[in-house]
């Protein structure tokens, strides 16, 4: 986002349509006021949508509290240099033969190059960007009202494939202001993005707070969406609750990320400890484990082993081994089951992270008299998960093969697969209604979160890219001005400096952008 009329004569160089008011050309000057409220222009690689009708009303506005404005716009002064200096050293550390472009990407702007974004994601980042753009461009406007200059108009523009916007002022205004009040001009859009990170954060923090009257929260994890590739769509429905995963409660979709990262690592673990024992002298004892009766073990089928895997015949069923209590091994004969079935017996073996209180679970592989310590088996990279879930309404409610009453329609199935992919294709809240019938929804809490959320991250993109020392955005401005002020250097020597790092800096960001988007590492959502 640039701002004065600087930039419109680049525009002109480049794209040979805009030029300044005053240049010679009379068929091509821009008026300095509009006589409608928008205009438009297009040519082959650029367009854009010129808006004057809100000149006046923030001129007003911006010499009404002109004092207060230029307290405010200092500070913002002072970020604005900060800002500049991190974005270059952020440019110099990709001279790095490993920069960290990719989980500064993930991290901080909340994407990944590779990331698949969906059609909602795509109207947040489109709604949130209209919004961040605006602030950013009201930021500048304001900040020339309260030193008196009023701007010719507010333009939304695509150059090629880039959107943007920009506000113009007259170019001489601009030149006559010191470099101390130009600076307030130039940084007042990255300073308003920043504002509006700050504030993205606090209504986060109190959104909680704020809907508490219709929502509570952190108490479970709400089904918000199943999208048809996902592994769990069929097993789970918009509206369902997960009640824990392996026997440990999720209240928060943090936690049911890092407790999937955690039973994921500790699955690979297990089976390459496991896989040792295939070729040694004795099996490694941690896993998940049922009591499984020694009657319904009779009448199971015996599994096969084939290509050093044991398999099942045709249909529903798993291979089970039994779990050994003791160094020596024990004879290594499958047994297949249902596992549907077996998820509903007590648990056994140490490989489960349910507390100790959870009568359930024995923390050796001993069951009661009567019946066996049984393990599924598993592949490497194939982690074997319980997922409990509650319905919060009847229908479809006896596919649990519960009866409900209204509190106690529970149902558990096994998720057998890669546990991080799963973890990521489902799309949870940690907000759920008080009352079945709420007047405001159960989508409410997620839409205002993830516009919350988005609206942070493209703004403090907005911050970031602004910032850096490249041509036609406000870092380049704001270089400027910051060498002026420097009195121990001349003009040539300025200028040199000005164009040496303008073109350093352009460069090294061309090479982050092809590092990030052509290189990047792959992130699933």
């Amino acid at each position: 986002m640039e701002i004065s009329g600087r930039r419109v004569r680049r525009f002109r160089m480049r794209f040979g349509r805009h030029r300044l008011a005053g240049e010679n050309d009379d068929d091509s000057v821009l008026p300095l006021r509009h006589n409608g409220t928008t205009e438009s222009e297009a040519s082959c690689c650029y367009c854009d949508l010129k808006i004057s009708k809100f000149n006046e009303p923030i001129f007003r506005l911006g010499r009404r509290f002109s004092g207060v404005l230029k307290i405010w716009f200092s500070i913002g002064l002072g970020f604005g240099v900060a800002s500049l200096l991190l974005a270059t050293v952020f440019l110099l550390l990709q001279l790095h033969p490993n920069p960290l472009s990719n989980r500064l990407a993930a991290s901080l702007f909340g994407f990944s190059p590779s990331m698949r974004i969906s059609i909602s994601g795509i109207v947040y980042v489109f709604v949130s960007t209209v919004i961040t753009v605006s602030v950013h461009e009201l930021g500048h406007a304001l900040a020339a009202a309260s030193e008196g200059i009023q701007m010719e108009y507010i333009a939304v523009f695509i150059a090629a494939i880039f959107p943007g916007g920009l506000v113009a002022f007259d170019h001489h205004l601009l030149q006559s202001l010191s470099s101390f009040n130009a600076l307030r001009i130039y940084c007042a859009g990255i300073w308003h993005n920043a504002v509006l990170c700050a504030f993205c954060v606090f209504a986060l923090f109190l959104l909680p707070v704020m809907l508490s009257p219709f929502y509570k929260h952190g108490e479970s994890l709400l089904v918000v969406d199943v999208p048809s590739k996902s592994s769990l769509f069929g097993y789970l429905s918009p509206g369902d609750v997960i009640v824990s995963l392996d026997g440990i409660r999720v209240n928060k979709p943090s936690e049911w990320l890092e407790l999937a990262a955690i039973l994921d690592k500790q699955s690979s673990e297990t089976t390459s400890n496991a896989s040792l024992y295939l070729g040694g002298s004795r099996r490694f004892h941690h896993g998940k484990g049922y009591c499984v009766p020694i009657s319904l073990i009779e009448e199971g089928f015996q599994g096969k082993m084939v290509e050093n895997r044991y398999v099942c015949p045709p249909g529903d069923l798993t291979p089970f081994l039994p779990m050994p209590c003791s160094n020596a091994a024990p004879k290594e004969v499958s047994v297949c089951l249902d596992a549907r079935d077996i998820v509903k017996l007590n648990k056994c073996g140490d490989g489960w992270m349910s507390t100790t209180s959870d009568a359930d679970v024995k923390s050796d592989c001993v069951c009661s008299q009567g019946e066996s310590c049984l393990q599924a088996v598993q592949s490497p990279g194939v982690t074997w998960t319980e997922i409990t879930y509650k319905r919060t309404s009847s229908q479809d409610c006896s596919r649990l093969g519960v009866d409900f009453n209204g509190s106690n329609c529970v149902g558990t199935f096994v998720f057998v697969g890669d546990l991080i992919a799963m973890s990521n294709s489902v799309h949870l809240t940690a907000y759920q209604p008080r009352w079945l019938f709420n007047f405001f929804g159960k989508s409410l809490p997620d839409v205002l979160e993830r516009s919350l959320t988005c609206t942070f991250h493209v703004s403090l993109a907005l911050v970031l890219l602004n910032s850096l020392p490249v041509y036609y955005l406000d870092g380049e401005s704001i270089l400027e001005s910051s060498l002026q002020s420097l009195t121990w250097l001349s003009q040539r020597k300025k200028k040199k400096a000005l164009q040496v790092c303008l073109v350093g800096g352009s460069l090294l960001s061309l090479l982050a952008f092809f590092r990030m988007f052509l290189f990047g590492l792959p992130l699933s959502r």
